[in-house]
């Protein structure tokens, strides 16, 4: 009776600790979200932006943030020049 007790804790222990193992390994290796469209992605979004209805609309959407995307990379590196210019001047 002991053993089928202590065999049962063992199982439901291998069980939750993969579970761990597996939780903490995707949230340690989370990619990070951004859009990726290259120009056959563009060339679709603005196609998909010309026509009318719901998928007019998700495709000005899709375009939209990827313009939005590109111009939040620009300001980025600007933030991290002024930064720079910043701790070159010891501010």
């Amino acid at each position: 009776m002991t053993r089928r007790i202590v065999g049962k804790g063992v199982r439901i222990g291998a069980v939750v600790a993969v579970f761990a193992f597996g939780w903490l390994c995707g949230a340690v290796n989370q990619p990070s979200a951004e859009a990726k469209l290259d120009d056959i992605g563009k060339a679709v979004m603005e196609k998909a932006g010309e026509q009318s209805g719901a998928l007019g609309a998700a495709g000005k959407l899709g375009t939209s943030i990827g313009e939005i995307q590109t111009h939040l990379d620009a300001l980025q590196k600007n933030v991290e020049t002024l930064k720079s210019i910043k701790s070159l001047l010891g501010g």
